[in-house]
């Protein structure tokens, strides 16, 4: 008898979980704006989504950061495609300063990222953005943007080898930067990286956070500082839930004792994503196989989701800019980085998005 109380284990959980979400709220959107701003009163960072390729999350970050109410609570943006080897660049920029552009593009152009459809001008309109509120301003103050990005110098990147060495900074680069120029100088920042740097727990591990490939930026400087960073992800417009239909947009929903919070978070990150995870037990990496997939509720991960619109704003894969194509020697030493890092087809749609512009 004892195997057929174990085979009715599933059903009684589904039916406790069942019953757990029927007592629970229902998700309450407010104005997006609004809700980040006033977020920040009781919280020192937010971390808030880049969708890397959509107009729609670039627009609304702007929006965010021009807003009178953000500005006068805010201190710092801490954002991910920037080199953090030009700080002193950027800082300079953002305070008014003259600095000459072909210094200046370093700070976007020279990453650990090289694909064919980097978008360079969302991080020169964020440091744009930033330098005309400065110069605005009446009371004194400056608002700054820190270079997430570990400080790499393409110019010696040689081998995959020597590119790794940087990419493995990706997350605990930042978190360091959030640890000793936020946190320790009591300043409020908006942290603004993809949003699978912002998970507690990473999926792709299982959720198992005993290697330092697991760790996020945010796993790290909580662990280190013991300060919680609010986390906010954005739904992606392909996976909507049916209670945002109706919402208008932009708004931004706290998840915590909500039906929605207590989802299973694999919901919100795609089916690709969280279909791939793996084991690491010292340097050998294996699958992990779907019986042993762990379950984290989304409240455990995230603290509000953020909704922009059903339909997607994304711009178009490709997006170097016509005159950086044809800039001598730019594609060449572009196609020389992705194949460093990137799978060999990113290579081939960067030349054949370069070669279709043509001469002006």
């Amino acid at each position: 008898m004892r195997p057929a109380v174990f085979s009715a284990a599933p059903l009684l959980i589904a039916t406790l979980l069942h019953a757990q979400q029927a007592t629970r709220s229902d998700l309450t959107p407010v104005d997006a704006i609004a809700g980040i701003v006033q977020a920040f009163e009781s919280n020192d960072i937010i971390a808030l989504p880049e969708a890397h390729g959509s107009a729609q999350s670039h627009a609304f970050r702007l929006a965010l950061i021009r807003d009178s109410r953000f500005v006068n609570r805010v201190d710092d943006i801490v954002a991910e495609l920037g080199n953090s080897r030009y700080q002193d660049l950027a800082d300079r920029y953002v305070r008014g300063e003259q600095v000459p552009v072909e210094r200046l593009r370093l700070i976007w152009e020279d990453t650990t990222v090289s694909t064919a459809g980097n978008s360079y001008a969302v991080m020169a309109g964020l440091l744009t953005a930033v330098r005309t509120i400065n110069r605005t301003r009446k009371d004194g103050r400056t608002l700054r943007v820190v270079l997430g990005d570990p400080p790499i110098d393409s110019s010696q990147v040689q081998s995959r080898a020597d590119h790794q060495q940087y990419l493995r900074l990706r997350d605990s680069h930042p978190a360091a930067l959030l640890v000793t120029e936020v946190i320790a100088r009591r300043r409020k920042a908006l942290l603004h990286y993809g949003q699978l740097h912002f998970q507690r727990r990473n999926i792709q591990s299982n959720y198992e956070m005993t290697s330092s490939l697991a760790q996020t930026i945010v796993s790290l400087a909580e662990a280190a500082t013991g300060a919680r960073v609010f986390t906010i992800w954005e739904v992606d417009p392909g996976m909507v839930p049916a209670e945002m239909h109706s919402w208008p947009s932009p708004r931004l929903a706290p998840v915590a004792g909500s039906a929605f919070g207590a989802r299973d978070f694999a919901d919100l990150v795609g089916s690709v994503m969280a279909s791939q995870r793996f084991s690491v037990n010292g340097n050998v990496i294996a699958p992990v196989p779907p019986d042993a997939f762990r379950r984290v509720a989304v409240e455990e991960q995230v603290d509000a989701v953020l909704y922009l619109g059903r339909q997607s704003a994304a711009t178009p894969s490709h997006q170097i800019p016509p005159d950086l194509c044809r800039r001598p020697g730019f594609v060449t030493e572009q196609i020389r980085r992705i194949r460093l890092s990137a799978p060999p087809p990113e290579a081939d749609r960067l030349r054949d998005h370069c070669a279709a512009i043509g001469d002006p």
